[in-house]
């Protein structure tokens, strides 16, 4: 009986025992893989180097205090550290973060995982860097992009330079949305190199709870409560929800709204709710579990995502496989996301006004809850799943797995 085929994911987004929230979805992916078939991994997720874990250093503490590898949820993770240093960081980043994890690919050689392809996730520098290793080791490998990758960092030349060589010595490059995908497709690699494989959604992690007793748990009462979740950061548009909010107030007085999230922005944010009024409508929550945010998402009525760019929003499948119809910006993969009326809205203009009588007209005429869960529902982890064997099989030149549960 042959081996069963064996991969490397390759990330520095990767959830640690100290960052457990960290590129939560591209761990999701590997685990539905996992599950549904019978390859094997391990996962190189580099870390950048910091000489302290002191908690007064904020994150680079807590990159710092990662530990060099560990069992995470069952899969062995390798966090080798790389040099990330100011100014000149963004451009010697893919060589650094490829040298800084040699050691731990040889590590892993020399136990017996030998590999048969790289499965890198985010194709600046992880994707480069993941084609230097391809290359170094003599490994077939694939890219995804996720996101800003494409839609920020790809605007700078030299950076856009070498994601171009990963992606044409790649073995296949992925889009979690089509968009994503017809970037790639406009940088002339040929039809056949280029697949969409959209992120799933966990139907069961991500279950309704019914909203009077989601509220309970909570603290809250009345309504209409909204919620934006996401990283307190400028391209979220937590400022334009809560501004939304300030428009629905001759409508609404009562309408409130939760903030689930932390980040750099959060004074301010907290600030621009004082100056409008709004100090006792507006929860800020801070950052919550992935597995405890079905209860946020169930409490409110609607989500708000006023985001300026996306690849594909998370966010959004979470929110209305609990029940919860969203409120969305047309930019990214959000309009593969919110295709009819009972998903929810999308808005053309990324202005308040427009998030308000978005987030108006789906109060006025709310859809069924369990109408936007079985919406939800047509985008599980199968096709994903099943297309990324594929596409694997094909990358190590083997015909011989299958998936177990499709």
């Amino acid at each position: 009986m042959s081996k069963p085929l064996r991969f490397l994911l390759f990330s520095s987004l990767y959830p640690s025992s100290v960052r457990p929230g960290h590129g939560i979805f591209v761990e999701t992916r590997l685990r539905e893989l996992l599950g549904a078939s019978d390859v094997q991994a391990k996962v190189i997720a580099p870390v950048p180097w910091f000489y302290s874990s002191d908690p007064k250093h904020g994150v680079h503490g807590l990159m710092a205090a990662t530990p060099r590898r560990e069992q995470w949820h069952g899969i062995d993770v390798l966090h080798p550290r790389y040099p990330l240093p100011p100014k000149v960081g963004m451009h010697i980043a893919p060589l650094s973060l490829a040298l800084g994890a040699v050691p731990a690919v040889r590590r892993l050689l020399a136990e017996g995982f030998d590999f048969d392809l790289i499965d890198a996730h985010y194709f600046y520098p992880d994707g480069v860097a993941a084609g230097l290793l391809a290359q170094w080791f003599g490994k077939p490998f694939v890219v995804t992009a996720r996101g800003s990758d494409l839609n920020l960092i790809a605007n700078y030349p030299l950076p856009r330079r070498m994601m171009q060589w990963a992606a044409r010595r790649s073995h296949g490059v992925i889009g979690v949305s089509q968009a994503l995908a017809d970037i790639l497709s406009g940088w002339g690699l040929d039809a056949s190199q280029v697949h969409t494989m959209r992120n799933g959604v966990d139907l069961q992690r991500f279950s309704p709870v019914p909203p009077a007793q989601a509220r309970q748990r909570l603290g809250l009462d009345g309504g209409p409560i909204l919620i934006s979740v996401g990283h307190l950061v400028e391209l979220k548009g937590h400022h334009l929800a809560i501004e939304a909010l300030a428009a629905l107030s001759d409508q609404h007085p009562a309408a409130r709204l939760l903030i689930v999230g932390d980040g750099t922005e959060r004074s301010r944010l907290e600030a621009l709710a004082r100056d409008l009024g709004l100090t006792g409508r507006v929860r800020f929550a801070g950052a919550v579990p992935n597995q405890e945010l079905a209860v946020w998402y169930s409490a409110a009525d609607l989500l708000i995502l006023a985001s300026s760019r996306e690849g594909w929003a998370n966010v959004l499948l979470e929110s209305m496989a609990c029940g919860t119809p969203v409120v969305a910006t047309r930019v990214g993969g959000n309009a593969e996301v919110v295709a009819c009326h009972t998903a929810g809205r999308l808005i053309e203009a990324r202005e308040a006004a427009s998030i308000a009588e978005a987030a108006s007209s789906l109060l006025g005429s709310p859809p069924d809850r369990m109408d936007v869960r079985r919406y939800a529902e047509q985008f599980s982890w199968q096709a994903t799943s099943a297309a990324q064997l594929d596409l694997f099989r094909r990358a190590a030149g083997r015909s011989n797995f299958t998936l177990q549960n499709v």
